[in-house]
């Protein structure tokens, strides 16, 4: 279970979150909704430890996050996967070197045979050949270092994805792709992940609940049709009521249409 309470965290004079309550139910995908510059990313990042909080707690796995010591946040973040929003690969690496630093075991990471079957596993589950470990992040698409930044996330077999913007700067076709993806992790590795997004249609298609972060602070949340029904005015804003989002539109998404 991932649980912030009251958090806080200003930049200079610049308030990002501003006493943020969240929680994420264990087995929970959430996508959390909101324009950019708004202190996604920011709130993602206090989920393990990568930012700490001015004020307020941090919970993962009934662990406080902010009071954790090295070797403690340590052992924190091999049971969070993070994907970075453009994918973040070592371009002198291989794609196998590049996922095996995923595996953070430090018993199995030092060996060879557990660690060639579990990159290879990772591409598999996220759809890519196998010889696809040998290349260098140069010889790939853009949605394939998606991929692999997201195989990388799931190579230390961990409990929570935490995922910042997987589908920005692709293509319709490729974000398509990357959603199915999430859906598929969420499914057969019954992961708790929290997506960071502003694609509306992503965020809709990929989660189990929807949030809205507005002036640092969750302005609503709630299944994606109690978002579509909502009458507050900033909601409706972000979803685009010109663009005649309907419950109706949404079931036939659900069954593989389009909005």
């Amino acid at each position: 279970m991932i649980e912030l309470k009251g958090v806080s965290k200003r930049f200079g004079d610049h308030i990002v979150l501003d006493e943020l309550d969240f929680t994420v139910a264990d087995g929970e995908t959430v996508a959390l909704l909101g324009p950019s510059g708004v202190g996604k990313s920011v709130m993602l990042k206090h989920i393990n430890g990568l930012n700490r909080p001015d004020s307020g707690e941090v919970f993962v796995d009934g662990m406080n996050v902010g009071l954790l010591k090295r070797k403690e946040l340590a052992r924190l973040r091999s049971k969070v996967g993070y994907v970075f929003q453009y994918g973040a690969l070592f371009d002198s690496m291989t794609v196998f070197d590049n996922i095996q630093l995923g595996i953070t075991d430090p018993v199995t990471a030092e060996d060879e045979s557990f660690c060639e079957k579990r990159v290879l596993e990772c591409l598999g589950l996220v759809n890519l050949s196998p010889d696809t470990a040998e290349k260098y992040p140069s010889e790939l698409s853009g949605g394939m270092k998606k991929r692999v930044g997201i195989a990388r996330a799931i190579a230390g077999q961990p409990r929570y994805l935490l995922y910042d913007e997987p589908t920005s700067g692709l293509d319709p076709v490729n974000a398509d792709i990357i959603d199915s993806l999430v859906e598929k992790l969420r499914d057969e590795l019954g992961v708790t992940s929290v997506v960071v997004t502003h694609d509306v249609r992503s965020a809709f298609q990929i989660a189990n609940r929807v949030a809205l972060l507005h002036n640092g602070r969750i302005r609503a949340q709630g299944t994606q049709e109690q978002l579509l029904a909502s009458k507050d005015e900033q909601v409706q804003k972000f979803l685009g009521r010109d663009l005649d989002i309907t419950l109706a539109q949404l079931q036939r998404y659900r069954h593989g249409s389009t909005l």
